[in-house]
């Protein structure tokens, strides 16, 4: 094939004002109540409950200036929690929200509520109303708020505030606990470190801190746990901090020095790099020959010096071996060159001490960026971390860690790509019940945290190794077969459905395991990749290497690729193109369903996300596959315009993409080509268990792409997808949208902060189909207008590109020609 450079869009969209055209959100369900019965019933649980809360407190640092209190909904109902606080007077504070079984089984909604002792009267006051007073349409006063009450009571010292599993709670004996508390200023940290100072509480270094929260991890009993929330105004929840699973192969090196040199001799490096794959892991051991080259003395760093730079447990430099060379079997084989035009980067984020502490690991990763961009500001980098949780509690919902990982990625011109492991199904059982229950375990293990991170790309593992060469396992068979999920794999699949991002997102080499004929099952070399040792004077040059940390690393060489051949790309850009470039072997789409419908597709996407994906099409467009790219700025959200108040959406971008229209509409009307659209961009956390709706959304914004339909009009498309763009009481033509076209649809692509999709479909309808439009969706930008970010614009990278089957139709020359760009040469392959 020939290699052609992507084209980048010259000109910036066409922008226009933006009014969505969903339905509100049907909104809670009023219960019937007597209100007077009802009303007095709650101000009297209210009094009791205050009363409660007040006894509790202890005099220590002063006393609390309020009460925390929780309230209940009933079983199966929902609360009205966005009226559960005074945004006004920012006394009153909606501090998590907790759905919880009864005795009967039922869901109950729990919220726990801070109220400062001078806004004791705002609900009795509520209640009062509710009961005395009508609205104008003859409905009692604060109706839906009071109605989804059923009591109220004085909140738990810690179940109240434990947002975690309960049965992780720790009880007489001292757990390492995540306090999150409500607020974000230097002043807070200072009052709850005195706080703990004085009761004499251990507490790992720093705190990370996000919109209206700052998560701090002490060493707590239960009883320790109670005294913090007597005595401080801050607390929001509680959680078990995160425990880091360690990574080590016991098998010995099997290869010879003179490959090592016959390797060196092929290698294309230039003088200076600008871009690097930065390693987070247990330091690298740059000394190897392979490594050496690459990875300067300076560039090898700790976040605590104490621990040095060197990598004494061998998974550090594994990963920079196969960052830098991939599956070193196949470089072996061959007598090509290898072009590395990136260098390597090393922090120690993991001590050599033989024990996995629990830590803020948020912090942990914040501190080794820094050292790493401090040392060379001008790279370009990417972060590539195979460090998780042991445990996979969290099922999506976002932690410290994952929520910390997001917001190192979406600062504004500090944007930074994360690639990160999703976590190993083996951890905590044998390789024999992961093979023998095998893909059973590997679907329902959750990825581990932080691979629920929305903006980093996570990694799982397909192995394509099936061949057993080793004489003393002639007896042992692979357990999976070729092209299908790693028995080494974790997915997203148990995680609440159309809630979380879709994770992992892509998928690669990650090794097999062999089991005999009794379900004895054990790794092997034949069915890992091949990396480098980390003490190459004593074990040789070369090691095997699987399990996601391997398929991580292996992704993290195809960023460095990409990010040298484009290093005006942004970090967007280079996320999207890997995801954009991915498919599914048939063999692994074949393991999950059998059918193209959307449902069982999105099963398929939480499995194993868009599938593997593919270097060459990532770096190159060809004659009959070209693909276009916008970098671009957009402000979704604005302040209403008088005398209307509040927020609103603002702007939408529109495109109408130069199409070969006349090449397409020259071929056969039988001839079936794909569009494949991938649009990229990171959300701003805002983490806290507060129930991920209304104003405590995680995302602060989202962005969704729509295209016309074949048979519609750019004016019927744009009136389609825009309220704005209609005339006041316009009766609007019924157009359809190209819903049909799309292979996976918008219901399954449009979680998380990437959404990719395939349009099918003939050359004549594609001929027409060239108008694309990036829309705004809610977010708590808009939604906490009080925290000033309502008028923040956002990056985002779109991707499109055409493919037609019919190898020597040419396409890309005529879009170049079109847009007034020269013409490459191709380079022929």
């Amino acid at each position: 094939m020939d290699k052609l450079p992507h084209i980048v869009l010259p000109s910036q969209p066409e922008v226009r004002p933006y009014t969505s055209t969903s339905s509100a959100i049907n909104p809670i369900e009023v219960t019937a109540r007597n209100r007077v019965q009802h009303g007095s019933y709650l101000q009297a649980q209210f009094k009791k409950a205050w009363h409660e809360s007040q006894a509790t407190q202890l005099a220590l640092v002063g006393a609390r200036n309020g009460v925390y209190l929780e309230f209940i909904s009933d079983p199966g109902a929902e609360l009205v929690t966005k009226s559960l606080e005074d945004m006004r007077s920012r006394e009153i504070r909606l501090l998590n929200i907790r759905k919880v079984e009864n005795d009967a089984g039922q869901l109950v909604t729990l919220a726990t509520v801070y109220v400062s002792n001078k806004m004791r009267k705002y609900f009795a006051s509520k209640f009062d109303e509710y009961i005395n007073q009508n609205t104008d349409k003859g409905n009692p006063k604060h109706q839906r708020l009071v109605a989804s009450i059923a009591d109220i009571k004085s909140a738990l010292l810690v179940d109240s505030f434990w947002t975690d599993l309960s049965a992780t709670k720790p009880g007489l004996e001292k757990k390492w606990v995540e306090v999150w508390l409500r607020g974000s200023s230097d002043e807070e940290v200072r009052i709850f470190d005195r706080l703990i100072h004085q009761l004499n509480l251990d507490a790992r270094q720093g705190v990370i801190k996000f919109p209206e929260r700052i998560v701090k991890v002490i060493f707590a009993s239960m009883s320790d746990l109670e005294k913090l929330t007597q005595t401080s105004d801050l607390i929001a929840e509680y959680r078990l901090a995160k425990t880091t699973s360690a990574f080590f192969m016991e098998m010995s090196a099997k290869e010879q020095s003179q490959w090592v040199t016959d390797l060196l001799n092929r290698i294309d490096k230039p003088e200076h790099s600008v871009s690097s794959v930065c390693i987070l892991d247990t330091g690298v051991n740059n000394g190897h020959p392979l490594l050496r080259p690459h990875l300067a003395d300076e560039d090898c760093q700790s976040i605590d010096p104490n621990w040095g730079v060197n990598d004494r447990d061998q998974h550090g430099t594994l990963m920079a071996g196969t960052a830098l060379y991939g599956d070193l079997t196949l470089l072996l084989e061959n007598n090509d060159t290898v072009p590395i035009r990136y260098a390597l980067e090393s922090v120690k984020i993991l001590p050599h001490d033989g024990e996995n502490k629990p830590e803020l690991w948020g912090y942990i990763i914040a501190q080794g960026v820094s050292r790493a961009e401090i040392q060379a500001p001008e790279r370009k980098r990417t972060y590539c971390m195979a460090v998780t949780a042991t445990d996979t509690r969290d099922r999506g919902r976002p932690s410290s860690w994952s929520a910390e990982i997001d917001q190192l990625t979406a600062r504004w011109n500090e944007q930074r790509l994360f690639i990160i492991s999703a976590g190993n199904s083996v951890h905590g059982i044998d390789f024999t019940k992961a093979a023998q229950d095998y893909p059973a375990i590997q679907v329902t293990e959750s990825a581990h945290d932080p691979a629920q991170s929305w903006n980093a790309l996570t990694v799982g593992a397909i192995t394509n190794l099936v061949d057993i060469t080793d004489p003393k396992l002639d007896s042992y068979s692979p357990v999976a077969q070729a092209q299908t999920l790693s028995p080494f794999s974790t997915t997203s699949s148990t995680w609440e459905e159309n809630k979380w991002p879709i994770k992992p997102e892509l998928v690669l080499e990650g090794g097999n395991l062999a089991i005999d004929r009794t379900g004895f099952a054990t790794e092997c070399d034949d069915l890992s990749i091949l990396s480098i040792t980390h003490q190459p004077h004593s074990q040789g040059y070369f090691y095997p290497f699987n399990m996601t940390s391997a398929a991580t690393a292996q992704l993290a060489r195809m960023a460095g690729a990409l990010r040298a051949e484009y290093p005006s790309y942004w970090e967007e850009t280079i996320r999207a193109l890997l995801v954009h470039s991915a498919d599914w072997p048939e063999p692994l789409k074949n393991q999950f369903t059998s059918s193209n419908k959307k449902a069982d597709l999105k099963v398929l996407l939480s499995i194993c996300g868009y599938g593997v994906p593919d270097l060459n099409r990532a770096l190159f467009s060809a004659k009959n596959s070209l693909t276009l790219i916008s970098q671009a700025e957009i402000q979704p959200f604005d302040r209403r315009k008088k005398p209307k108040t509040g927020m609103c959406t603002r702007d939408m971008h529109f495109y109408d993409l130069p199409w070969p229209k006349e090449v397409l509409q020259a071929l056969p009307d039988n001839v079936q080509v794909k569009m494949k659209v991938t649009l990229s961009y990171f959300i701003e956390p805002g983490p806290g268990e507060i129930g991920w709706k209304d104003r405590y959304r995680y995302a602060s914004h989202a962005l969704r792409f729509d295209i016309n339909n074949p048979s519609e009009s750019k004016e019927e498309f744009v009136k389609r997808i825009n309220k704005a763009a209609r005339e006041e009481d316009e009766q609007l033509v019924n157009t359809q949208s190209a819903s049909g076209y799309w292979f996976l649809g918008s219901n399954a692509r449009d979680r998380g902060s990437i959404h990719s999709d395939t349009w099918i479909g003939t050359s004549a309808e594609l001929a027409t189909s060239h108008f694309i439009s990036v829309m705004p969706k809610i977010g708590w930008w808009r939604e906490r207008a009080h925290l000033g970010c309502w008028n923040r614009k956002t990056r985002y990278s779109l991707i499109v590109s055409i493919e037609t089957v019919t190898a020597d139709v040419d396409i890309y020359t005529p879009v170049v020609t079109m847009l007034g760009l020269p013409i490459p040469v191709a380079i022929q392959v």
